[in-house]
């Protein structure tokens, strides 16, 4: 089945940077979109970034541009956002998911805060 794991989160000061990972299994990662998306604390999930299968295309939310990056390794079948000038507002769990399959990951915890 579609197994998706998250990595890389923890607390970091305002204006840090942080990398997550996910690594997905039980579907053709080179063949799908990947995304990454977020909760913050009482707040819906939203989606973040975007990644077509072939990297040749990259979508961003107003909220991230210009400080994410999203990328992607289909030899690994992991997708990684690297993540910059880190916010208060950027506090939140992120997730990352092929659009198109129903499945999420567990999440991974990211708190910025001094």
């Amino acid at each position: 089945q579609v197994q998706l794991v998250e990595s890389g989160g923890g607390l970091v000061q305002p204006g840090g940077s942080l990398r997550l990972s996910c690594t997905a299994s039980g579907f053709t990662f080179s063949s799908r979109t990947m995304a990454w998306y977020r909760r913050p604390p009482g707040k819906e999930r939203e989606e973040i970034a975007r990644i077509s299968s072939s990297s040749s295309s990259t979508n961003y939310a107003d909220s991230v541009k210009g400080r994410f990056t999203i990328s992607r390794d289909n030899a690994k079948n992991t997708v990684t956002l690297q993540m910059n000038s880190l916010k208060p507002e950027d506090t939140a769990v992120y997730y990352c998911r092929a659009p198109t399959l129903s499945s999420w990951g567990q999440g991974t915890q990211v708190t910025v805060s001094s």
